[in-house]
């Protein structure tokens, strides 16, 4: 995927601040500090166009990145954060709730979890939430160079056991350091939005 031209467009806690020019939407979901930023960096191949954080839950609203006039890229707040408070949890997972069960523009949703952990129970949650709602879900395993290649296919079956993971649901590997899985996943995103 060439990408030619991308804008931070708004950070947006209501339905009616979203976009309505009805590009595709692909939403991005995670625990807090598993790499969504960096994962959006490598897609995009800017460098900071999403703020990275070593401060954990700094993502408090839908990010809107409109990348080539042709998609958004939507990232999500990152929960499992002990330090957000239970209100302000509470207020991440109605605004997530409402897009998710409202959002007609939205083609993908990107669970991205860190493939050197177990799945946390937040992002069981969010998955069997996803299927609840029916949404197509591409998992994102990120930080695949932090772990020798010879573990990854363990590590890739141990996420799908946790989830209980749809088998038609793509699972991509990939590195922000190494650009792994960047074409892979620009083809899962491409699919979702053909369709």
């Amino acid at each position: 995927m060439k990408i030619m031209d991308v804008q931070f467009i708004i950070s947006a806690v209501r339905p009616d601040q979203y976009p309505e020019d009805a590009l595709p939407e692909v939403a991005l979901a995670g625990r807090s500090n598993v790499g969504k930023s960096s994962l959006i960096n490598k897609l995009i191949m800017r460098k900071n166009l999403a703020r990275t954080s070593s401060q954990p839950g700094k993502t408090q609203q839908l990010n809107y990145y409109r990348v080539n006039d042709m998609i958004y890229l939507v990232d999500f707040p990152g929960y499992g954060y002990a330090k957000v408070s239970k209100t302000q949890r509470e207020k991440f997972g109605e605004m997530i709730e409402t897009y998710l069960q409202e959002r007609e523009p939205l083609k993908l949703q990107l669970l991205v979890i860190d493939i050197r952990h177990e799945p946390s129970k937040d992002d069981v949650l969010m998955y069997n939430w996803l299927k609840h709602f029916e949404i197509p879900t591409c998992i994102v395993a990120t930080k695949a160079d932090k772990i020798p290649r010879s573990k990854w296919d363990k590590h890739i079956k141990m996420i799908k056991t946790t989830l209980e993971a749809d088998p038609r649901d793509s699972v991509v590997l990939f590195s922000s350091e190494t650009g792994l899985g960047r074409e892979q996943l620009w083809d899962v995103i491409n699919e979702a939005i053909a369709t």
